[in-house]
């Protein structure tokens, strides 16, 4: 044992300085090439048309490439206006609801027990009251959503200053609540915005929705004047999809959706800009898998009680589709010495299929600094951590969350990113990995590039509760 941890230290040098050898390798092998040629030869290499033919190509690439698209700033929903639900609360509520039966009851119980949720998790005003699916109207599930998106974004126009006016793109995610008037008919209704605005709702599209809504308002934002900005809005309404049956699966949502929302603030332009969006990798794997896609399902049980079926195979399901995502983001993040070793390692597999070769983890501390995984639940950031081989501290951000905020679907990785600057770890040039999951089944990431750090950390979801951060989570939580 203790050869082995003498080892350790040795073997981490060792990984350094490969690093830093093949990492260089590629740059040093060009300016050795461009040294052994004289001057007056690499001039003789170059022509009047070679000059014309770069210049042109230059122009056409200058005009025809992506802008590049920042984020001003985002509020993620501060939950304090709502009354938190302890979980003896939630259980006293659940057995006032006369179809849910005792054994469902106490399943409900030992799951929470061993969710990774803390006690001050928010739900719906609906939740006040028993028995609790009588409240879940349609007038209150309007409500939820007008509290949760215009408290979000009155406080991301109040930080940056911005004017609705200025706003030409609106993008909104909510995948179980889609009313009509939209919702995002119900925003342009209340701020005023404008009558040629471009907006988008998005719906059914699961936990990871408001990655996508990032790319698509980054798409649109390349065709509409630069200044212009795009309003990205991510929530899921809770009221309306309160579960009332007893198949188990099928009560998971219940014990692990929570209240929660963003909404963010992009441009082309870099002025007052906090982070520069590298780049969005989305990844579908249920084209042709039936088990991916209908691993999380909406559909009615043997009483006709609606609700969203979470299968067992979700974890299997989800480290395939994470493993889709790196094989496409790998190449664009990491140095080539991570590169060759992964790509070596996938070599090996392919041509000694009888030798037992474990595949090659890339180490993604290499790229980011900043991990902001799509807090689903306890089983999903194991999974995510054992796959990746993450430290404790690298999901740290995803655990609190979770903690303190339960599921809140597609804005969870938001309130992690909150998280890591409240704790006043951001730094400018650190880069940041979002990772959502979703239905259908999708993983898709989005990197981001701290160009400055927040000013001060007085505001956000965080501001009273993150001197208490981190804590300890029990395997089971005793009540």
């Amino acid at each position: 044992m203790r050869s082995s941890v003498q080892a350790q230290p040795m073997r981490l040098k060792l990984k350094a300085v490969y690093r830093l050898i093949v990492d260089n390798f590629l740059a040093a092998s060009c300016v050795v090439a461009l040294l052994r040629l004289g001057p007056a030869e690499l001039i003789s290499y170059i022509r009047p048309v070679h000059l014309f033919f770069a210049a042109a190509a230059a122009a056409v690439y200058l005009m025809l490439r992506p802008r590049a698209v920042y984020l001003i700033d985002y509020a993620c929903f501060d939950t304090s206006p709502l009354v938190r639900i302890p979980m003896a609360s939630f259980i006293e509520h659940t057995k006032h609801t006369p179809s849910i039966s005792d054994r469902s009851v106490r399943f409900m119980s030992r799951l929470l027990a061993r969710s990774g949720l803390g006690e001050e998790t928010r739900l719906p005003a609906a939740h006040n009251y028993i028995p609790t699916h009588e409240y879940c109207t349609l007038e209150n599930a309007r409500a939820e959503f007008e509290l949760v998106v215009f408290s979000a974004i009155d406080d991301l126009l109040s930080r940056t200053g911005v004017a609705p006016d200025s706003i030409r793109v609106l993008v909104l995610n909510c995948s179980l609540f889609c009313p009509t008037p939209s919702l995002v008919d119900i925003i342009v209704n209340k701020y005023n915005l404008r009558c040629d605005i471009r907006s988008v709702n998005l719906s059914g599209m699961g936990c990871s929705a408001g990655l996508i809504s990032v790319e698509l308002a980054r798409n649109l934002l390349q065709v509409i004047p630069r200044g212009s900005r795009a309003l990205v809005v991510s929530t899921e309404t809770i009221t309306p999809n309160y579960y009332v049956g007893n198949e188990r699966a099928m009560l998971l949502p219940n014990c692990l959706f929570r209240v929660g929302g963003v909404a963010a603030l992009l441009s082309k332009s870099p002025a007052n800009a906090r982070f520069r969006l590298k780049h969005v990798v989305r990844t579908f794997t249920g084209a042709n898998n039936d088990n991916a896609y209908r691993c999380v399902f909406q559909e009615e049980d043997e009483q006709g009680n609606v609700g969203i079926n979470l299968r067992k195979n979700l974890m299997a399901i989800a480290g395939d589709s994470l493993q889709a995502n790196i094989t496409r983001i790998g190449p664009l993040v990491l140095p080539v010495s991570e590169q060759l070793l992964f790509a070596l390692s996938f070599v090996a597999r392919k041509a000694l299929r009888g030798a037992r070769i474990r595949p090659y983890i890339p180490d993604f501390s290499t790229a980011f600094k900043h991990l902001c995984i799509h807090a689903g639940g306890r089983a999903v950031i194991d999974e995510l951590q054992r796959k990746l081989r993450l430290s404790d501290e690298q999901v740290e951000a995803s655990r609190m969350t979770l903690h303190r905020f339960g599921n809140t679907s597609s804005s969870s990785p938001w309130y992690e990113l909150a998280y890591v600057e409240a704790k006043g770890r951001m730094r400018k040039g650190h880069r940041v990995w979002m990772i959502g999951f979703g239905s259908g089944f999708k993983c898709n990431s989005v990197v981001w590039e701290c160009i400055q750090p927040p000013a001060h950390n007085t505001h956000g979801p965080w501001s009273t509760s993150i001197h208490r951060y981190p804590v300890d989570i029990p395997d089971v939580l005793s009540h």
